[in-house]
């Protein structure tokens, strides 16, 4: 029983963590369209001449809500009557809805509280996602009515990728960013990223380049557009969103494709063909001339060649210690996967601007995506095996050095200088003539022997004798062998003790023996 209890605890806890994420998605949704819904309410009340009243300015928060989405717009009230496509998507607005998704579902995962209960990750994704794209069809749904309505057949394609990739990266990021288990794959997806990172921030490079080299000319059409301050901070708003997709078309036009500027004309490095319909707008007054392209032209190019050498770069690092084949089998995959990235973002970034020449505005998708994987393999892949072959190199080594003499202080020197000046003998003296020691036993005849009656022996019984007595205290101080010895007193004989005889002698012969002492025969 209590096993049961228990199990349907947990369940219940499950079901509502599960609605709790369900209701989360839909708030998410809401703070978008409620965020740019304050933006352009707040645009309309300080235009001096606004269109039409406040219903027509949530319909287009809504309308921009979805465009940010990659919803393809329709537009009703043109001057021919005929239905304009707008599909050209502000990457930046795209930002908030993304985070959104990518935050509730992070902290619906991982929770501040620990102990209360939370669903799984596919859960959690399927919850987010579906309370988020619960709203959006109701937004879908109100922008019919309205003179911006959505494209119905990129609502039910861009709307649920963007939100399920933008809910998945929250959970993965939840879940501590895991990689996949094999090394290569792993490397693979780094390499892209690093890849697309580098291509991205060359693109912007080359974009704000190209505007300040245009800035002429971006500043007029910018005051040609607008009228009043609102309208200027309105069209200053609209350039800062589509910052990101300056970004993307550079990044496309160095890749070498190009970006088209309307039905039938194609900007490239080599040059411009055809006749472009760009409409007045400043970020397009940075776009290049006509004609052949020159060397600023054909310098777009080094964007593409430096994100190539950081792919390989950086899967070569990765894969040093394993075979060359998986380092080349991660560049690959690494190239396909960057290739991917850059068609997903072309795609977004361009798009349809009206009907007729309008309707080609931007890189086209597949053929960036193709130039990037080409670019990856033709450049990535040789940059990775040259950085595994130069990580793998062994070193020669190297003769170790012998050790300088550490060098004396100078106050040392100084100190040492006037010693040595008064060691040193004067000009025209002899030299000292060193001392020398005879360390022979023939010295000791004079004393009789090693045993003679007044020899060694007889100096082994006296209590203060010491051997090393008639040694020089240190070589240096060694008396000259011109300076006779100080003379030492005989040691007393003993009354009770007679002196030792040396063998093979009489007592007789001893009588007529001179004695001899350390001072001589006496």
């Amino acid at each position: 029983m209590t096993h049961l209890t228990e199990h349907s605890l947990v369940q219940g806890g499950r079901s509502a963590a599960f609605a709790t994420a369900c209701v989360r998605g839909g708030v998410a949704a809401g703070l978008g369209v409620g965020a740019l819904a304050v933006l352009v309410i707040v645009a309309w009340i300080s235009s001096p001449f606004p269109d039409s009243g406040a219903g027509g300015a949530l319909h287009l928060a809504a309308g921009l809500w979805l465009l940010a989405h990659g919803v393809e717009l329709v537009r009703t009230d043109t001057l021919g009557g005929l239905p304009a496509p707008l599909g050209i998507v502000p990457l930046l607005t795209a930002a908030l809805p993304v985070w959104l998704v990518f935050r509730t579902a992070r902290s619906t995962l991982d929770p501040a509280d620990e102990t209360g209960p939370r669903p799984s990750p596919a859960g959690t994704l399927g919850a987010v996602s579906g309370g988020y794209l619960l709203v959006a069809a109701v937004i879908v749904v109100y922008s019919e009515s309205g003179p911006l309505p959505a494209d119905l057949v990129t609502a039910g394609l861009w709307l649920p990728g963007v939100v399920l990739g933008a809910a998945g990266a929250g959970v993965w990021t939840a879940l501590g960013r895991p990689l996949p288990g094999r090394e290569e794959a792993a490397a693979a997806l780094r390499g892209a990223a690093a890849g697309l990172v580098t291509l991205l921030a060359g693109g912007a490079v080359l974009a704000g380049t190209a505007l300040v080299w245009h800035a002429g000319a971006a500043r007029a059409s910018y005051e040609g557009i607008a009228g009043e301050w609102s309208g200027r901070v309105a069209l200053a708003l609209l350039v800062l969103a589509l910052l990101p997709n300056a970004a993307v078309w550079a990044a496309a036009y160095g890749l070498g494709p190009g970006v088209a500027l309307g039905t039938g004309a194609l900007a490239t490095p080599l040059g411009l063909v055809g006749d472009p319909a760009v409409p007045p707008f400043p970020l397009f007054a940075a776009l290049p001339p006509e004609g052949r392209g020159g060397w600023p032209q054909w310098a777009a190019a080094a964007v593409p060649l430096v994100a190539a050498v950081v792919l390989g770069r950086s899967v070569g690092r990765a894969t040093g210690t394993g075979r060359a084949r998986e380092t080349a089998l991660a560049a690959l995959g690494a190239a396909w996967a960057s290739g991917a990235a850059v068609a997903v973002l072309a795609g977004a970034a361009g798009g349809p601007l009206g009907s007729g020449r309008l309707l080609a505005f931007g890189p086209v998708w597949w053929q960036a995506g193709a130039a990037a994987v080409l670019w990856g393999v033709a450049v990535g892949l040789p940059t990775a095996l040259a950085v595994r072959a130069w990580g793998r190199r062994v070193p020669r080594p190297k003769p170790p050095k012998p050790p300088k003499p550490p060098k004396q202080p100078k106050a040392a020197r100084a100190a040492e200088a006037p010693a040595l000046a008064a060691t040193a003998p004067a000009p025209g003296a002899a030299a000292p003539t060193p001392p020398v020691f005879d360390f022979s036993l023939n010295g000791l005849d004079g004393l009789g022997g090693l045993n003679g009656p007044s020899g060694l022996a007889d100096l082994d019984d006296d209590e203060g004798y010491v051997p090393y007595d008639y040694l020089p205290a240190s070589w240096e101080t060694a008396p000259t062998p011109s300076t006779p010895p100080a003379p030492r007193p005989a040691p007393a004989p003993r009354p009770d003790t007679e002196p030792p005889r040396p063998s093979g002698t009489t007592g007789a012969e001893r009588e007529a023996t001179p004695k001899d002492t350390p001072l001589g025969p006496v």
